[in-house]
């Protein structure tokens, strides 16, 4: 497989460029584009590229199973791993801006008994909260011939108290146990299981029909899925993920809520993308909290805001953006909200180059504006 000076050559070559070609009509930004994603050896998956709202850039590559070499298709369904924390985000949001809910609220007022004082649900949104990752946890003690929900999740922090990283706050780390915690929150409030609010509130009025938070079997039953692939150098080819269950934990985990487990098609990203611009499911003040970077304690700014990660000035404006990482899956939206682009790609074979060809979009992108 080629490495990565292909990609870094090609981005100089991108920047070398002059103003007066980057405005040529015979070169296009999806010809730069294509530029990118066409040189990469072996990359599987759908990569969809809009402008304000509109796609411009839509192509599928590779296959939907190397075992039966059927192709990509455009509407193929990827698991999004942690792209699907936004959803989750959007949950907590929905019930704050209908008063059920306050983000400086702690959370032992909606999920008694644990032993983690002084975190508030903004911490969790923020990943600044300190709580132990709960996948250790259920790593040693779990029996993984049986299938892990948030209830287990949180009897088991119960049971075995690990304690907390740091003091709520303090700092930012990435927390999977956090969004564990805010998906328990919503079915606390809402009265409702958290497949179905996300069903009823987002998923089914933004007509992504494709979307779903599925369990392994209902995903096992769909024509179009993309399975998740790994090559291993022993076999020196890909193979499925799922062929090793004792160590994938999107199957041993495979009823958590909230971290993970949406799985969705680019255009139903895109579907996403664009209510996002709109007041349908938040209002535009509500949102404006989810992609402005959280403040630490010493007074400090994160990288993160509800569920997107943030850059608030770069060479293509402020971009928020959030990736997704799961056995056999990348994936990542990019909103340049600047400059009205989004970049969606969805990958099924774990490629080594997947983050240097976001960051090729990104130099086309700074470029273009």
């Amino acid at each position: 497989m080629t490495k990565l000076p292909i990609l870094i050559v090609l981005a100089l070559l991108i920047g070398c460029q002059t103003k007066q070609e980057q405005k040529s009509e015979t070169d296009p930004l999806t010809t730069k584009i294509d530029s990118v994603f066409s040189a990469l050896p072996d990359f599987s998956g759908v990569v969809l590229f809009a402008n304000n709202g509109e796609p411009i850039y839509y192509k599928a590559f590779g296959v939907r199973s190397y075992e039966t070499n059927v192709p990509i298709e455009l509407t193929d369904i990827f698991e999004l791993a942690s792209v699907s924390k936004q959803f989750t985000a959007m949950t907590i949001m929905m019930l704050k801006q209908e008063g059920k809910l306050d983000y400086d609220d702690p959370i032992e007022k909606y999920l008694p008994g644990l032993p983690y004082q002084g975190i508030t649900i903004r911490h969790l949104l923020t990943h600044t909260s300190g709580l132990p990752d709960y996948q250790a946890v259920m790593d040693e003690h779990w029996d993984k011939s049986k299938v892990a929900s948030n209830p287990d999740i949180l009897e088991y922090l119960k049971k075995y108290n690990p304690p907390k990283k740091f003091e709520p706050g303090e700092k930012y780390e990435y927390s999977n146990t956090g969004y564990v915690f805010l998906a328990s929150i919503t079915e606390a409030v809402s009265g409702k299981d958290f497949v179905e609010f996300c069903n009823e509130r987002i998923f089914e009025p933004l007509q992504m029909t494709s979307t779903a938070i599925r369990s392994n079997d209902q995903k096992n039953e769909l024509s179009n899925l993309a399975y998740g692939h790994i090559y291993v150098d022993d076999k020196e080819r890909f193979i499925r993920a799922d062929s090793f269950p004792s160590s994938n934990y999107t199957i041993w985990l495979g009823a958590r809520k909230g971290p993970g487990r949406v799985s969705s098609t680019a255009m139903d990203l895109l579907k996403w993308d664009n209510a996002l611009y709109t007041n349908q499911l938040v209002s535009q003040k509500t949102l404006a909290e989810a992609f402005t970077p959280a403040t630490l304690n010493d007074g400090s700014k994160s990288n993160y805001g509800f569920g997107w990660e943030v850059i608030p000035e770069s060479p293509a404006g402020k971009v928020v953006w959030h990736n997704g990482d799961n056995p056999g899956y990348k994936t990542i939206i990019v909103r340049y909200l600047d400059a009205g682009k989004t970049l969606i790609m969805l990958n099924n074979n774990y490629h080594s180059q997947f983050e240097s060809a976001r960051e090729a979009v990104d130099q086309i992108v700074a470029r273009a504006i």
